[in-house]
C-alpha cells in the first residue's frame, strides 16, 4: 500500500477539479492505497503569499509531500497554464520536493485549446522538482464533469473511461516503484 497526496490547485470552493480529484481518490483507495486529500485553497493566504517556507501551514504541507509515495496534482487551466494558487504552493516547497515520487498531473478546462498545459506548463515544473516518474496526465473538459444538485459527480462516458485508465496506470507505476525497495532489500 502506498500513500498518495491528492492536491487540488483550484481556488474555487465549488471546483469541478477538486470534485474530480475526490472522485478519483475513491478509485485509488479501492486499490488499497492511503489517499490524503489537500485542497490548496484551504492553506492560509498569508502562508502562500508571504512566501515563508517556515510558516506552520507550509511546514505541514511540506511534511505531507515528504510522506507521500505518489502525488496526484489537479488544476484548472487559466490562460493556458496551471492555476496561480498551485504555482504559489509549488514555489514554497523544497526545490527537490518531489524526489522519488510518482506523479499524476491532471487538468480541467473549458476548451481543448488548453490540453497541452499539462505538458508545456505543469510537467516541466514537476520534473524540475525531481519527480522520479511523471505518468501520462489527462485533461478533462469542464462540460464533461457534471455535479448534480445532490453533489454527485458524473463524468461523460469517454472521459470517465480514459481517466480510469490513467489512474490505474498511475496506481500500477506507484505499486511497482514502492515494491522495488522491498525486493532489493530481500535480494541483499
Amino acid at each position: 500500500m502506498a500513500t498518495i497526496l491528492s492536491v487540488s490547485g483550484s481556488p474555487s470552493a465549488t471546483s469541478r477539479t477538486a470534485q474530480l480529484l475526490r472522485h478519483l481518490d475513491t478509485r485509488l483507495t479501492a486499490r488499497g492505497h492511503e489517499v490524503i486529500p489537500l485542497d490548496a485553497r484551504t492553506i492560509p493566504a498569508e502562508a502562500l503569499l508571504g512566501a515563508d517556507p517556515r510558516h506552520p501551514a507550509i511546514v505541514e504541507v511540506t511534511e505531507l509531500f515528504a510522506r507521500a509515495d505518489g502525488v496526484v496534482i489537479g488544476t484548472p487551466v487559466y490562460k493556458a497554464a496551471y492555476s496561480g494558487l498551485l504555482k504559489s504552493l509549488l514555489d514554497l516547497l523544497p526545490q527537490y520536493g518531489l524526489v522519488g515520487k510518482t506523479v499524476l498531473p491532471l487538468a480541467t478546462g473549458g476548451t481543448t485549446t488548453h490540453v497541452l498545459a499539462i505538458d508545456y506548463a505543469l510537467r516541466p515544473v514537476l520534473s524540475s522538482m525531481g519527480a522520479a516518474h511523471i505518468v501520462q496526465g489527462w485533461f478533462t473538459l469542464d462540460k464533461d464533469i457534471v455535479v448534480g444538485a445532490d453533489g454527485a459527480l458524473t463524468i461523460a462516458p469517454g472521459p470517465a473511461e480514459a481517466l480510469a485508465q490513467v489512474v490505474d496506470q498511475f496506481a500500477e507505476a506507484l505499486s511497482s516503484r514502492t515494491a522495488l525497495p522491498a525486493a532489493v532489500g530481500r535480494a541483499a
